[in-house]
């Protein structure tokens, strides 16, 4: 990562003295999170040689942190008088919260606790200059706009998730993550310790977790969904050490996050049984996982696992002075569970009913364990199968049923949906982008994000605790691409869990975001850049087609052109939608004054006979997978031939499907078409048959026999019926889903994930 200075994430609001004293003011202050309340008052407070900085040990971190910040970034040594000032003050309801007041004599930071007077010193940075960050300031005077600021977190809990099993990445790097943790005043750091890609964390115990399960022979190249598969042939991996573990968790405390790691159990162990195979039901000898995914090799159930696991945890537990432990509890596939003897007898002798009430056995023998230590744990939304622990918490990842489950269990809840919350999703449509796991995860949908389930009474929603982005690392592989996919993203997040809702507005927000990437560009960091994008969509009113264009931006010009030809300050200006009457190449780009912004967009309509006609589905797709709803599937827009989760293609998770569209006359067609993604690995399979039916205008309906798909294990699945000499007014899909995933692939006994793409009717 290229925090090449101390890591700060600011917008770049200042107001400079010349040595002259000239004041140069700038526009409207871009502090980001949103404060709750900030008021701007007459004049300036002149940061320069003579002012000086009082606290008390109440406020020890935060006060040493801005007398540093301010040092390293100036060179001014703060004098031992009060013009910047700590204040105790009980009175602030929230131990989070403070008031920044900003006078022309003095700077007063008020607040209930040191994490409080934290915050106050975070949002002080971002009203000094972006110079600060490399300590490049060269002027001696630095004036700062009078205000005042009263500002306190929306949630308890804000933060931030790495994978580093899949891949590693450095203590120095793990620092600078935490950086931007603290910096846009979130407060946890989820560490992700332990997969079946790698063990990373010493346990002096079993010295093998660090000789065998910390590295793996070999990487996968490419996706997952590529075939055939191919490797690096390159062995990789490491491991952090106890006393590194240490330095990390005391760099967090001084910024006032708290590190959570995760040991992962029962599931994702294929490491630590590569090291330590009697810990897994076969006892054989298995290789650290290659490639990615969900493997069958998961912790046995038996006492010799539970002593392995206990002793783990005994190493761990006084690293991390979190309240929680993390214990994964996500992805367990039971296969063989259902076939190994101590597993059968232990269902047998604790009377349970099934192997997943031996999950809820297991992790709630494991949550005893931990309480006995004075801790709490927290796993995945799977922790629920069986019955939930009984003082567990929940990080609910497959949506928000868990969440809204075990908050009416009275359960504590961390908001992580796939569909919100997962920034290895791509963040764009655009065909440049860096290989992703798959998804869409857009800037605009974090920050639309609302981490309170809206089946959820006011009661029960205090069980929610906040939300947490997650980044999983299997396709990003060095610290630039960390850098690329969490930001901007992170900013939207940290947005909405401590931003009130009744202060966040988007176009806002992205404003403050242009302002901040100048922040970033200081810093050389590597972030994504996508405000300059054009989104499009075809629009239907009164049975006429148009097409619309628009970018992040509202102040910025575009210019498009219609027959393919390239897009310059010559072409096209865009000024409100346009009619498509037939099939057309779509061109666009962003313009200022002097150059094109961003990249050129590019769109193909397929003009169909069912462009914007009406359709239904029976099903609601999935909300991480929704696209541009029913319509996009006859928008005569085709997806990505690469990534399921662009704007086009539709998901569902395990269910039929009946998709009707009414073309409002009696017409003639001679084909329907469509594709399905077929990317087994990631549990998604094409159906095995396709029901078709048509309506007339008479009134009767005729069914065809079911239509076989040839399955095969291509990315992509065409379907296609050639029809002659035949007219309808409507037609009738019924797609049943492929059913349930068989053992031995990804998602053994799980459901099938249904995508479709354009239906194309001619």
């Amino acid at each position: 990562m290229s925090f090449k200075k101390i890591v700060v994430f600011c917008v770049f609001i200042s107001f400079l003295y010349s040595c002259k004293s000239e004041v140069l003011k700038t526009e409207t202050l871009q502090i980001i999170p949103k404060p709750t309340s900030q008021i701007d008052h007459e004049g300036y407070f002149l940061l320069d040689e003579t002012v000086g900085i009082t606290y008390d040990d109440t406020f020890k971190i935060s006060g040493d942190f801005l007398r540093k910040f301010i040092n390293k970034g100036s060179g001014i040594e703060l004098k031992n008088t009060n013009e910047i000032q700590f204040i105790l003050d009980k009175t602030i309801e929230n131990d989070e919260g403070y008031t920044l007041d900003i006078q022309p004599q003095q700077i007063i930071i008020k607040a209930k606790t040191d994490q409080g007077a934290f915050y106050a010193v975070q949002t002080l940075r971002q009203l000094l200059p972006a110079k600060f960050e490399v300590g490049s300031i060269s002027e001696e005077n630095i004036s700062i706009q009078c205000m005042t600021i009263i500002d306190a977190p929306k949630f308890e809990y804000r933060g931030m998730h790495l994978d580093v099993a899949r891949h590693m990445f450095t203590v120095d790097f793990i620092k600078q993550y935490i950086d931007a943790i603290a910096m846009l005043k979130m407060n946890t750091f989820h560490w992700h310790l332990t997969d079946d890609q790698g063990w990373r964390i010493e346990i002096k115990k079993y010295p093998k977790l660090q000789e065998i399960a910390a590295y793996r022979d070999e990487t996968l190249i490419g996706h997952y969904s590529d075939q055939p598969q191919q490797f690096d042939g390159k062995r990789y991996g490491g491991f952090y050490t106890q006393e590194q573990i240490k330095d990390v968790v005391a760099y967090a405390q001084n910024r006032h996050v708290t590190v959570i790691p995760e040991i992962e159990m029962p599931g994702h162990a294929q490491a630590a049984i590569s090291a330590y195979p009697n810990l897994g039901c076969p006892g054989e000898q298995i290789k650290v996982a290659e490639k990615w995914g969900v493997f069958e090799n998961i912790f046995c159930s038996k006492d010799e696992t539970f002593e392995f696991l206990e002793n783990v945890l005994d190493e761990v537990i006084p690293l991390f002075p979190s309240e929680y432990i993390h214990i994964g509890g996500d992805e367990a596939p039971k296969t063989n569970w259902k076939t190994c003897i101590d597993c059968q007898n232990r269902i047998k002798t604790e009377s349970l009913k099934d192997e997943h009430e031996l999950q809820n056995y297991f992790i709630t023998r494991i949550e005893k364990y931990v309480n006995s230590k004075g801790k709490q744990i927290i796993g995945w939304d799977e922790i629920l199968e069986g019955g939930l622990a009984p003082n567990a918490t929940v990080m609910s990842w497959r949506g928000t049923q868990g969440a809204v489950e075990a908050a009416k269990q009275n359960h504590n809840v961390v908001m992580t949906p796939t569909s919100h919350c997962y920034f290895d999703y791509y963040q764009s449509t655009n065909p440049e982008e860096p290989t992703a796991i798959g998804g869409f995860l857009p800037l605009e949908k974090v920050y639309g994000f609302n981490p309170i389930p809206s089946e959820l009474s006011a009661e029960e929603a205090q069980y929610i605790l906040g939300a947490q982005g997650n980044l999983w690392t299997e396709y990003i592989p060095n610290e630039d691409q960390v850098e690329y996919m969490i930001f901007p993203r992170i900013l939207a997040m940290s947005e909405v869990v401590w931003s009130k809702n009744e202060n966040k507005d988007y176009s806002d927000f992205v404003k403050r975001v242009e302002h901040f990437n100048k922040r970033l560009d200081i810093l050389d960091v590597n972030y994504a850049n996508h405000l300059y994008e054009i989104e499009g969509a075809l629009i239907s009113e009164e049975n006429k087609n148009y097409y619309k264009l628009s970018t992040t931006l509202d102040n910025k010009k575009i210019y498009y052109t219609l027959d393919g030809s390239s897009v310059n300050q010559s072409s096209l200006v865009y000024n409100k939608p346009f009619p498509i009457t037939k099939s057309t190449k779509i061109k666009a780009a962003v313009f200022d004054t002097e150059k094109r912004l961003g990249s050129i967009f590019s769109e193909t309509i397929n003009y169909h006979k069912a462009v914007g006609k009406i359709i239904t589905i029976d099903k609601t797709p999935h909300k991480s997978y929704s696209g541009s709803g029913p319509e996009g599937l006859i928008n005569g827009i085709s997806g990505s031939d690469s990534r399921y989760g662009d704007k086009e293609w539709l998901g569902f998770w395990g269910e039929d499907l009946e998709i009707v569209i009414d073309l409002g006359e009696e017409m003639e067609i001679n084909s329907i078409e469509t594709r399905f993604y077929n990317g087994q690995g990631q549990w998604i399979y094409a159906p095995k048959e396709i029901y078709l039916d048509f309506a007339f205008d008479c009134g009767t309906v005729e069914k065809m026999k079911p239509i076989l798909i040839e399955t095969s294990n291509e990315k992509l699945i065409d379907f296609k019926v050639k029809l002659k000499d035949f007219k309808t007014s409507r037609i009738y899909l019924k797609i049943p889903n492929y059913g349930i995933i068989p053992d031995g692939k990804q998602g053994a006994g799980q459901k099938a994930w249904t995508f479709i793409d354009e239906i194309i009717i001619n």
